[in-house]
């Protein structure tokens, strides 16, 4: 059989390709593609002369047989993304469980990728983190929130300059205003930026500078102590219904 390989690409800095990235793709036999016009660009910049097929959210399920008959034919698959890494907030872990169902490889390489440049460089705890990615945008939003009042690990977000200070607020009402919190847009980019500080600051700051740039939400999680405090006086206070 072939191998399925997930191949990340940079998120804004050409420079953050791999050498191994760049083989990979040369040496496949079909590259798969989330826009194919936005992938041959990064495909032209490395010489990588490469037949690219459109992969993406509303194609995969009908392509994802084909492209495993072609992969049990000893095909060399890669699967590459507008940016980052494949299967985090983009298309990828539908194809790579059904390549896996099936007995074949799938090697995933080390690379470029939004989410953990942003937690390193926010201050805030990353030992421990949880992925939130791209919240609903209408339903289950503000259940899915409520679900995250009580998480002590730091949370990580995704979203677009035009929701991000609706998403700021949203929080704020949710984890409270002095809940600390990083915005990192424009990651690898010329105009990379971090902008920290509690949830109130921070939206004040974005009401005066119209945010740009896809950003990354990094937002603390609950302290663990005021959690137990807070557990403790919700048990007493149902011992005393009780009573």
């Amino acid at each position: 059989m072939g191998i399925l390989y997930i191949v990340p690409t940079p998120v804004g800095n050409m420079e953050d390709m791999t050498l191994r990235a760049i083989r990979i793709l040369k040496e496949a036999d079909l590259v798969l593609a989330e826009d194919t016009r936005t992938s041959s660009v990064l495909l032209k910049h490395f010489d990588i002369k490469n037949h690219l097929q459109a992969h993406h959210k509303f194609n995969e399920h009908g392509t994802t047989l084909r492209v495993i008959e072609k992969l049990k034919a000893g095909q060399t698959v890669a699967l590459i993304s507008d940016a980052g890494t494949p299967g985090i907030s983009d298309p990828g872990f539908y194809l790579a469980r059904e390549a896996a169902k099936e007995g074949i490889v799938v090697q995933t390489l080390p690379g470029a990728t939004a989410c953990i440049p942003a937690i390193v460089s926010s201050g805030l705890p990353c030992d421990r983190f949880c992925f939130e990615g791209f919240l609903p945008q209408k339903k289950g939003r503000a259940s899915h929130l409520e679900s995250l009042k009580n998480e002590t690990r730091t949370m990580i977000f995704y979203e677009s300059p035009y929701r991000v200070l609706k998403t700021l607020q949203q929080f704020a009402e949710v984890f409270g205003e002095d809940r600390q919190v990083s915005c990192c847009r424009e990651i690898s980019k010329i105009h990379e930026e971090s902008v920290r500080g509690t949830l109130a600051e921070v939206i004040q700051h974005f009401t005066e500078v119209d945010p740009k740039g896809e950003f990354v939400i990094v937002l603390a999680g609950k302290d663990p102590k005021v959690l137990k405090e807070e557990l403790k006086e919700e048990r007493r206070n149902r011992k005393q219904s009780k009573n």
